[in-house]
């Protein structure tokens, strides 16, 4: 008796589910397979990485002792230690990253002197390891010291800051790096960048307690440490910028045409509004330790807390106890002065001031809380 075409193509369909979900089970199947040999590649280039590490620190340094002072970086959970201020010496974390392109670089090659391994963090007492002296605080520029973040290749061995230069431009930088229009090694100019105008000293430069979230001599790094920067070849950046600027601001503009203002020539330039300012722009840098008391909090609580929020970015944070400054990647301050900036810390001046919004509630939160 002959079968049915109905049948024969129900069958046929029935069976090519089959293999259809048999092809489906045996592509997840692959996936897990190749995030296990992945996550496998990884750890063993993570070993080897420190294994060579290892081999070379005890060949350079075969008795190496040091205290980072707070919780090291490959420990799980809370301090196994009673005492808060010991922790082990370990040698360079090293990853050895292998670099592969599934598809042709359309671009053609830029030079840069990047590396496959990667430093992710150091210890206090490695070898090698030799920070610039700071003294927060000092009176003495040269006593108290630049602030060393650069991981240039003559520098990173130097540095006595945790984080980057640019706060949330670094990010920028990096990409740039990455995409190699510009060379990791990379040293500005500074030529012709000298401030704009003259800021300080002031007494409370010379406090470790009066001034903890920015450098006061960040403005002057490059000409106040050039001799370090040449003879010793480490790379040292302003974190403050000063320039002269013009601006407008639509409400002095509205004060001007409606004769409420009248142009001087010398601050407001024309009938236009427009205005001659002097252009202040600050990086974060901060002094743990006196951000720490701001806060009423422990240096090491402050510290770790830096580390897990960000992700675990920074884990010198936890390792270099030594190193008492941190470049946080988030935004500064800029600040626009109207006039003579030698007369804003004058007493006798009166002193205009416009606040955003939002900072005036961070400084109110910051009043409250202290």
């Amino acid at each position: 008796m002959a079968v049915p075409n109905s049948e024969i193509r129900s069958d046929q369909l029935t069976l090519l589910n089959q293999i259809y979900t048999t092809l489906q089970s045996i592509q997840q199947d692959y996936r897990h397979l190749s995030a296990a040999v992945e996550t496998i590649t990884g750890r063993v280039n993570i070993l080897a990485g420190v294994k060579q590490v290892q081999d070379v620190a005890q060949d350079q340094n075969p008795v190496s002792n040091g205290n980072s002072g707070y919780l090291p970086l490959h420990s799980k959970g809370r301090e196994t230690s009673k005492s808060p201020t010991q922790a082990p010496v370990s040698p360079n974390l090293i990853v050895s990253e292998t670099m592969h392109k599934e598809h042709p670089d359309p671009l053609p090659a830029r030079r840069s002197s990047t590396t496959s391994r990667i430093i992710l963090t150091t210890y206090p007492g490695q070898s090698g390891i030799d920070p610039l002296a700071m003294t927060w605080g000092h009176t003495d520029p040269m006593q108290r010291g630049p602030v060393v973040v650069s991981r240039t290749q003559s520098t990173i061995r130097r540095r006595n800051a945790i984080g980057a230069h640019g706060g949330s431009y670094s990010i920028y930088h990096a990409l740039a790096v990455a995409s190699k229009n510009l060379d990791v090694g990379h040293k500005p100019d500074f030529t012709n960048t000298e401030p704009a105008a003259n800021i300080g000293p002031f007494p409370q430069w010379a406090d470790a307690k009066k001034i903890v979230s920015m450098d006061p001599l960040g403005h002057l790094s490059p000409w106040l440490f050039k001799d370090i920067i040449h003879e010793k070849n480490i790379d040292i950046r302003p974190t403050i910028a000063i320039t002269k600027a013009h601006m407008k601001l639509p409400e002095l503009e509205q004060s001007v045409h409606r004769g409420r203002i009248v142009p001087d020539g010398k601050i407001c330039l024309n009938e236009t509004g427009e205005l001659a300012v002097t252009k202040f722009a600050v990086e974060p840098v901060w002094y743990l330790p006196g951000v720490a008391e701001r806060f009423g909090i422990e240096e090491g609580v402050l510290r770790r807390s830096l580390f897990e929020n960000t992700g675990g970015s920074f884990p010198e944070l936890i390792t270099r106890g030594d190193i008492k400054l941190f470049l946080p990647p988030i935004g500064g301050l800029t600040v626009y002065c109207f006039g003579d900036p030698a007369k804003m810390s004058d007493p006798n001046v009166r002193l205009a001031l416009r606040v955003h919004d939002e900072c005036k509630f961070l400084s109110q939160a910051v009043s409250n809380k202290n």
